[in-house]
C-alpha cells in the first residue's frame, strides 16, 4: 500500500495548510483534478473552485481556492494560490476569470 500524500497549499498571506492526505480533489482551469498516493508527476493551472484535502483517517478539509498553480511530485502536493480560505473569495483573481469565460463560450 503506498504511503500518504504530502500537501501544502500556500496563499500569499500565509500557508492554509500542511499535512498528510489520502487524496486530493482540486479545481484545475480546465476541469477538476484527482490526486490520490502514486500519482504521475504533473503541473497543473489551478482555477476557482473547491478544494478538498483528504484526511488519511477519515474527515476532509474543504477551502476555496482561486488562481495559481499545482505540482505533484513524488506523493507531494503542493499548490500554490492567489486565494484560499473557508468562503468564497469576493474577487476571482483576473487569470481564473480568463479561464471562466473561455468555458461559458
Amino acid at each position: 500500500m503506498a504511503g500518504p500524500l504530502n500537501v501544502r497549499v500556500v496563499s500569499p498571506e500565509k500557508t492554509i495548510f500542511e499535512g498528510e492526505a489520502s487524496a486530493v480533489v482540486a479545481p484545475a482551469w480546465d476541469g477538476l483534478v484527482g490526486i490520490l498516493p502514486g500519482h504521475a508527476p504533473m503541473l497543473a493551472l489551478v482555477g476557482a473552485g473547491e478544494l478538498s484535502i483528504e484526511q488519511p483517517r477519515g474527515g476532509s478539509h474543504i477551502y476555496h481556492v482561486a488562481g495559481g498553480v499545482l505540482k505533484v511530485e513524488k506523493d507531494q502536493v503542493t499548490l500554490l494560490t492567489e486565494y484560499a480560505g473557508k468562503e468564497p473569495p469576493a474577487e476571482i483573481p483576473s487569470d481564473a476569470i480568463v479561464f471562466a469565460e473561455e468555458d461559458e463560450a
